[in-house]
């Protein structure tokens, strides 16, 4: 369980990034945080792993209070993917990339290997084990990346918009596989995003302007709000948009195979 209580947070003498805001995740769930640039998102997945430190307010991770005396025991337990997996590749092969955080603990050999190997399977990676980062593509970078975060054994992963640099099909492996990750290892799952269409496949929703949540629930009833979407600077997927149109079509709305099947095809998306 995450807690988070009046949290505040501010860049040197700027206007606060983060204003007092509250709000709790369940163990196990897969929450999305969406904001337009400049929301306060990425803050707040910043503040979530302890990378930087609120003004005033609470985070609670597992019974944990975030603050110096528990900081290393809260980052045991919560990982990050960042966008860029360009930028998180720090082997020469995927093994190597994978194995790093595991090395650092300095864990028996056997085990690292047997991690290593798991989660590379896990993550359709498996075949992959010797090829270097120039081999692969955006969206098998992210895989591996993913792959290293899920073999620290970690409670808790935040993706901070893991998916804003793949191409689309990048975007679907990737989705696809948190999904899939979050129904088999029950780990909390938190995306960091501003878009919709990955965001909708997600338990929760947490809406962000300004620092400020502006709406929060289950995705397939806070994002039928399309005043609350306009207002949040988010971009309607043209999916999302075309079932809006038909929700408010007094003739279409009553033909529930047309609205139920353009539903699915959102979900899919």
């Amino acid at each position: 369980m995450i807690k988070v209580e009046n949290l505040k947070f501010q860049y040197d003498d700027k206007k606060e990034v983060i204003q007092d805001i509250s709000f709790s995740i369940p163990k196990g769930s897969w929450v999305s945080i969406l904001g337009h640039n400049g929301s306060g998102k990425s803050t707040l997945a910043k503040l979530l792993i302890g990378l930087v430190k609120a003004e005033s307010g609470t985070i609670e991770i597992d019974g944990l209070l975030m603050n110096e005396e528990n900081i290393n025991e809260i980052r045991k337990k919560v990982g990050i993917v960042f966008q860029n997996p360009d930028n998180q590749f720090v082997g020469v092969t995927v093994r190597h990339d994978i194995a790093f955080g595991l090395e650092n603990l300095r864990l028996p050999q056997e085990e690292i290997k047997k991690r290593v190997e798991h989660y590379a399977k896990l993550v359709g990676m498996g075949e992959y084990l010797y090829k270097e980062p120039q081999q692969l593509s955006g969206g098998q970078k992210q895989r591996v990346a993913i792959a290293g975060a899920l073999a620290m054994h970690k409670d808790i992963i935040i993706f901070d918009e893991a998916t804003s640099m793949l191409d689309p099909e990048g975007v679907r492996e990737v989705s696809q596989l948190i999904k899939q990750l979050n129904e088999t290892t029950k780990q909390t799952i938190i995306t960091i995003t501003h878009d919709l269409d990955f965001a909708l496949k997600s338990d929760y929703a947490i809406i962000l302007k300004e620092g400020q949540i502006i709406g929060e629930g289950k995705p397939e009833e806070l994002f039928l709000n399309e005043e609350l979407l306009k207002s949040s600077n988010l971009t309607i997927p043209e999916g999302l948009r075309v079932y809006l149109d038909v929700l408010n079509d007094e003739k279409l709305k009553e033909n529930k195979r047309l609205v139920d099947e353009l539903w699915t095809f959102n979900l899919k998306m």
